[in-house]
């Protein structure tokens, strides 16, 4: 089967849905199943509701999450009471989700169940070290493109990107923002000596010499870079911004006399918040942007059925994509067993 081998090289995998109804639900009971059969033990939660039976924004039928014998899974303890199979609770947080604390369990006899996990980032990174305690040999994470935090690399080990016609009917304007997101998560990492100073810098601007000396640039905010950043290159063309990247900032980086030479470090992918139009431009003047950490997706899969009723062709959405990024692309429906 396609990508369960990739799968099993790392301890957590979020599956990240590009908008609702492209497919994510229908990949992650896709994994569960297989993984269930290669005999690995998994824990399975969320950073939003989902499994449920009608999506609660569009009101169409939903894929539910079946979950397997010995299988692990974090869910709030309202939506845990709603649960169609047995299990045994393992753990009550002592924390509470808008929906009640989390219910840590272990599935004793299959069936199906709604996964509300915790609300930020922090919390499910504390969940996935914990599962392996547990028994747990992987974690997948539910999410949404909406959330990317959950893609960086400091929360989870890989991702799949779930995309399709629900995101747009029309095929070029698909492929178009998932090459855009795929351009995004292959970001080339940084060198590794940058890494290690850079990682605990959490706000500002700083310079990074030719000496790769760091050098605080005093800018608090890049809301006023017009004014503020004047002299944002004078001690070298490669700056390391651990916030936001924005359109701002690219459009004033990419007509300075330096750009040809200017690099932005950033985290991870998760940090840029530019438009595809500006990012691209950005690039092609020359500039770059590279990542203290790269994230690993492993693949991308595509629903072609949009709530609406429309239907892309499966095969000219997966060529399209295929040409315009490195990872394999799948349509699950069309995969035989």
């Amino acid at each position: 089967m396609p990508f369960t081998g990739d799968i099993l090289k790392y301890r957590s995998l979020a599956i990240i849905g590009m908008e609702k109804n492209t497919g994510k639900t229908e990949c992650l009971n896709y994994v569960i199943s297989k993984l269930k059969a290669r005999g690995i033990c998994l824990a399975i939660t969320s950073i939003g509701i989902d499994g449920e039976s009608t999506d609660q924004v569009t009101r169409t039928s939903k894929p539910e999450i079946t979950l397997h014998k010995g299988t692990l899974f974090v869910t709030s303890e309202k939506l845990y009471r709603t649960k169609r199979l047995t299990s045994e609770i393992l753990d009550i947080s002592r924390r509470s989700t808008p929906l009640g604390r989390l219910i840590t369990a272990r599935v004793i006899e299959e069936g199906k169940v709604l996964i509300a996990g915790p609300s930020d980032t922090t919390w499910i990174k504390e969940i996935i070290n914990t599962m392996p305690l547990l028994g747990a040999q992987i974690t997948l994470v539910d999410g949404a493109l909406s959330r990317k935090s959950l893609g960086s690399p400091t929360v989870t080990d890989a991702i799949i990107l779930s995309t399709g016609a629900a995101l747009s009917a029309n095929l070029r304007t698909l492929a178009f923002q998932t090459k855009y997101t795929n351009d995004l998560i292959a970001l080339p990492e940084t060198n590794s000596q940058l890494q290690t100073k850079l990682a605990e810098i959490e706000n500002g601007v700083w310079a990074v010499s030719q000496e790769n000396e760091i050098i605080d640039l005093e800018i608090s905010s890049l809301l006023n870079i017009e004014q503020t950043g004047k002299n944002i290159l004078k001690h070298g063309s490669k700056l390391f911004v651990p916030g936001a990247i924005t359109d701002k900032m690219l459009n004033f980086l990419k007509i300075q006399k330096q750009i040809a030479n200017t690099e932005i470090i950033v985290k991870d992918f998760t940090r840029i918040f530019a438009s595809p139009e500006c990012f691209y431009s950005y690039l092609s003047r020359g500039g770059k942007i590279s990542v203290l950490k790269a994230t690993k997706l492993l693949a991308i899969t595509v629903n072609p059925v949009s709530p609406s009723g429309f239907v892309l062709n499966s095969e000219e959405t997966i060529q399209t994509l295929q040409q315009m990024v490195s990872v394999p692309v799948f349509d699950l429906r069309q995969i035989k067993n």
